[in-house]
């Protein structure tokens, strides 16, 4: 496998380019660290952030999961489960 494919492969199976790849993973990545943020003070002081943390989760959820744009090529059994098992 060519370096070039190493960073391409896999966001070209989400429709996507590595740039495109690169936003959208970072994001998730900010708005996951302000969920875990707004959980660990809730978890010290429980009248703050009460919803937040689920909310920003299920709101990630619906953009990645529930609204997203079907790969090019189908996945196996294999690697939905593999997949399943990372969350």
């Amino acid at each position: 496998m060519t370096i070039l494919k190493l960073f391409t492969e896999h966001p070209a199976s989400v429709n996507e380019s590595y740039a495109e790849h690169m936003e959208m993973s970072g994001t998730f990545a900010f708005w996951l660290f302000v969920a875990g943020f707004c959980a660990t003070v809730h978890a010290v002081f429980p009248f703050l952030f009460e919803k937040t943390g689920s909310r920003i989760i299920t709101k990630l959820h619906d953009r990645m999961v529930t609204n997203r744009v079907r790969r090019a090529t189908p996945v196996s059994r294999g690697q939905q489960a593999l997949d399943s098992a990372a969350l």
